[in-house]
């Protein structure tokens, strides 16, 4: 490098050192009038995590970004920054389906940020009940896989509890194969949850088809078992070999690349309308002829596009079913609310599970790429 280049670089540090200092009194100066914000709130004893207000920040930010940097990372450093003035403003737990490491750990995290506490908890049992009683301000649970379908149990708890969704969280899942040796062939076992060894099917077919499955409550909890039990594997995410100290033997052994699971946030009410929300109800439709289809004209008379239904036993008769259906559409809405009338009319039981904002996955529009 000559002299000029060395004076060039020299000064594009001193302007980045400057930009730098600016930065942080800006995200200071922004963390006090988030203080303010969270001043007046408790004042008023009003919620501190407002996931509308939340969706209308990454909404501006994407709509003024011109690049070079990237949605997807303004998304990550604006996620750290709201993380760490909501831990200023309040201390907020939120709880999480552990152990540590799983899945719904990484989902929780994607959500909230790096800066607030966050509890593990055992069972989905558990989550629903630690909002109930106020242990937990939010709790995250897994609600429906792409490839596997809805999580029966989360499905299940909303049938007697009032906790609502409040936000959601799609996550890319990987799973892969890790052991204390990182042997293949000392593997006599491999430990995981019910819905990863259904999504990692044919790989187990093609790889491993004479080994012994084990199902446990989460995939942190295979981890864990495979730490002392050298003839053992499990299936996790990577989070799980940095956290307990074990070798991947094959990466992404799903069946299908594009495997994504849904979680919930789930809080004591939902938020109010955004303008590009989703409504989850639950059904239970009076036993007659054609029931089901006239229930779904009601959607398509009120102009509501319907994203998901799902049928679940009632678990009180035989074959008798609850539907378990997401839409488009705010329930503070007019049109939703007229829809919503028009059900409980023609429904046993209509039960609103929550209104949220629709999660995006933040598109980049600029051409300032850099090469």
């Amino acid at each position: 490098m000559d002299d000029a280049d060395k004076h060039e670089l020299q000064s594009l540090r001193q302007e980045i050192d400057e930009i730098d200092r600016q930065i942080v009194d800006s995200i200071n100066r922004r963390t006090e009038l988030v203080l303010k914000i969270g001043a007046l709130k408790n004042k008023h004893n009003a919620k501190v995590y407002v996931p509308e207000r939340e969706y209308k920040v990454y909404e501006k930010i994407f709509s003024i970004n011109k690049g070079p940097m990237k949605n997807k990372s303004l998304e990550s450093i604006y996620r750290e920054i709201m993380s760490a003035s909501l831990a200023l403003e309040k201390q907020i737990s939120i709880g999480y389906f552990g152990p540590e490491g799983s899945n719904t750990h990484q989902a929780t995290i994607h959500k909230f940020g790096s800066s607030l506490q966050f509890t593990p908890l055992r069972t989905i049992q558990d989550l629903f009940k630690a909002v109930e009683t106020g242990e937990c301000d939010y709790t995250v649970v897994p609600l429906e896989n792409s490839t596997e379908g809805g999580v029966n149990h989360t499905l299940e708890m909303f049938l007697d509890s009032n906790i609502k969704i409040c936000s959601e969280i799609l996550l890319p899942i990987s799973h892969n194969l890790m052991s204390s040796t990182g042997d293949i062939k000392k593997i006599r076992r491999v430990y995981s949850n019910p819905q990863v060894f259904a999504q990692c099917r044919q790989w187990i077919l093609a790889h491993i088809p004479n080994i012994e499955m084990i199902e446990v409550s989460s995939t942190s909890r295979a981890a864990q078992l495979a730490v002392d039990d050298c003839d053992a594997a499990a299936m996790a995410p990577k989070l799980c070999a940095q956290l307990y100290d074990l070798q991947i033997i094959h990466h992404d052994i799903q069946d299908l690349s594009n495997n994504v699971t849904r979680f919930a946030v789930l809080s004591n009410d939902y938020p109010p309308e955004t303008g590009n929300d989703k409504t989850s109800i639950l059904l239970f439709i009076k036993d007659k002829v054609g029931a089901l289809y006239d229930t779904l004209l009601y959607f398509k008379s009120h102009d509501l596009n319907l994203t998901r239904i799902e049928s679940r036993p009632s678990k009180k008769r035989a074959w008798e079913y609850f539907f378990y259906i997401d839409f488009l559409g705010h329930c503070d809405n007019i049109k939703v609310k007229d829809l919503l009338r028009n059900l409980e009319e023609h429904c046993e039981v209509v039960k609103i599970l929550g209104s949220y904002p629709i999660y995006k996955e933040p598109q980049d529009t600029t051409k300032h790429d850099l090469p």
